[in-house]
């Protein structure tokens, strides 16, 4: 069982997510699908906070001794994913800026071409 500031800290961190989430995606900051992922990080926090005894069990079952451990499992995890979609990210990145500058060099090419 959890205390009762641990369960109001919880839905403000929760709250907090959400709100500034839909501030950067409101100010296109972010895009929706990746938006979604905080949305869903807000809403496994709001589940701890109202239903820590069904986290608790879920733990148990797995293997870890403590929830708080599970809980640190979940969200490394859950950077580790945001790392290889954000690596994924920029690699596409970079090959898009190869090309873009390859079309660029063959443009200032014609260009010059054209003035002599």
């Amino acid at each position: 069982m959890i205390s009762k500031s641990l369960t109001v800290t919880l839905i403000i961190v929760a709250i907090s997510f959400i709100v500034i989430t839909s501030y950067f995606l409101k100010k296109e900051k972010i895009p929706e699908k990746y938006s979604l992922l905080w949305y869903l990080f807000s809403i496994l926090i709001l589940l701890v906070a109202f239903f820590p005894n069904m986290f608790n069990f879920i733990s148990q079952k797995i293997g870890f001794e403590v929830m708080s451990n599970m809980m640190i499992a979940i969200i490394i995890g859950i950077l580790l994913l945001v790392s290889m979609f954000l690596t994924i990210m920029i690699s596409d990145q970079k090959k898009k800026n190869i090309i873009l500058i390859q079309e660029l060099s063959i443009f200032k090419e014609k260009v010059e071409r054209i003035k002599k």
